[in-house]
């Protein structure tokens, strides 16, 4: 007969311990260790040996047919996850508090015009409440059910009898599994509550929406696994300056992890913004020196940036480089170049580069935009706002073309621009007046 053996876990880490102790080596929590029975190896190696074989399928066989979407109601989430929800699929939604993550999902499953079939499943709100949100967000509630419940067990029987098209769960750090001994909110019971929900998801052909809380340093909380399970995981963000959501996806097996979506909050809830090519550029501020327009692309869609430079002598022994939403080291790669290949020294200058509206961009195409907005602020000599400049600067000072230069030329255009300062590159632009330029001092002649 084989040997039982007892072992001591970690609620928190799910760490193994062959001894008790009241505080666990691992994640550092008190009093978290209980005893667990488990049986030798013989045992468990005699138990894999009876389980049978799996199914080998041919590939050839299976008719691989395009991916059935769900319209969310909102185009700008629909643009995010590809073109909407589908149907079998875990997506996971992560934000801070109170940015708006349940008035997004609330809007989901209650649109106006929705005819799926929705349950709502929230572990921290009563029906009462969501019921009130609901109304304020004037939803249709004819085919919107809601569960009040936090054992996923009895969430995921009740979505199999009534099979609907999705299924929204609110928040799953509430959610618990009776068949692991921890807390709610635990490592092991979040892995453990995503298992059931993607096994819902995918013998049920249920899309199943997750909502996710963040921890301080900005992370979704719980483990990193997580986001392996889910399909998608899609991360509302605030942008600070206008009244502004930004709706970003991390990782999305079917679709773009590089689309942006941009919605305003309203008293109504969200709603889709009529320019977002135009949302972080103010067009009444007059030429300003250090003040540049370039232009990035998220996913398929560009947008018009303004990026902002100020250069001042230095008051310390050593000058400072310091950025707000654009690469630090890139900045100091451009200082460098701008410094060695013109007759303009920053050797004993401050600079501090920000893209305005609180965008985090990491586009090379911004770099001739950077040092523009450089030059014009150690100039002191205004940049037309009528003109937008793209492209990358090389370590020799030259302007190098960059991808899809054509896309930015036309939303330009589109938006009113009357110029466009741009590399040597072979290409056409309608009204467009076209800059081109080879190298940095072709640039400084230009702005003086």
């Amino acid at each position: 007969m084989s040997a039982i053996k007892s072992i001591f876990i970690c609620s928190n880490c799910d760490a193994q311990f062959p001894k008790w102790n009241g505080r666990c080596l691992e994640c550092g929590s008190w009093g978290t260790l209980s005893e667990q029975l488990t049986d030798s190896h013989q045992e468990k190696a005699a138990a894999a040996n009876k389980v049978g074989a799996a199914k080998v399928m041919d590939l050839r066989t299976i008719k691989a047919g395009s991916l059935k979407r769900l319209s969310t109601g909102l185009e700008e989430v629909d643009r995010v996850l590809g073109g909407g929800l589908v149907p079998g699929s875990l997506v996971l939604l992560s934000g801070e508090p109170g940015i708006g993550k349940s008035t997004l999902v609330a809007q989901i499953a209650g649109g106006p015009t929705s005819k799926l079939a929705v349950i709502y499943a929230s572990g921290e709100e009563s029906a009462a409440q969501v019921k009130s949100r609901l109304d304020r967000l004037n939803c249709n509630l004819d085919n919107l059910k809601f569960i009040s419940e936090t054992n996923v067990e009895k969430i995921v029987a009740a979505a199999k009898n009534a099979k609907p098209d999705i299924l929204i769960v609110d928040s799953i750090q509430t959610v618990y599994s009776s068949q692991v001994i921890s807390e709610a909110g635990g490592i092991s019971q979040i892995r453990a509550t995503a298992v059931k929900f993607l096994e819902l998801a995918k013998e049920n052909e249920i899309a199943v929406l997750l909502i996710g809380h963040i921890t301080k340093d900005g992370q979704i909380a719980g483990p990193k696994s997580l986001e392996h399970i889910v399909d998608t995981v899609l991360s509302l963000e605030a942008e600070t300056s206008h009244n502004y959501s930004l709706l970003r996806s991390t990782k999305n097996r079917f679709g773009s992890v590089n689309e942006l979506g941009v919605l305003e909050m309203t008293g109504l809830g969200f709603k889709e913004v009529k320019n977002p090519g135009a949302v972080f550029i103010e067009t009444g501020n007059g030429d300003i020196p250090g003040s540049v327009l370039g232009c990035v692309i998220e996913g398929t869609r560009p947008f018009m940036i303004d990026l902002q430079a100020l250069v001042s002598k230095t008051a310390f022994g050593y000058p400072q480089r310091k950025a707000s939403g654009f690469d630090l080291n890139r900045l100091q790669v451009l200082s460098a170049v701008i410094s060695k290949r013109t007759k303009i020294n920053l050797l004993a200058q401050d600079i501090i580069l920000n893209v305005a509206g609180g965008l985090r961009i990491a586009d090379p195409a911004l770099d001739l935009a950077a040092v523009a907005a450089i030059m014009s602020s150690y100039l002191n000599k205004p940049f037309k706002r009528d003109t937008v400049v793209l492209g990358e600067v090389g370590l020799g000072g030259e302007v190098r073309n960059i991808f899809r230069l054509e896309e930015r030329l036309k939303e330009a255009e589109r938006l009113g621009f009357k110029a466009a300062l741009i590399p040597n590159a072979d290409i056409k632009a309608g009204k467009l007046k076209l800059i081109k330029i080879k190298n940095l001092d072709e640039l400084v002649e230009f702005m003086k």
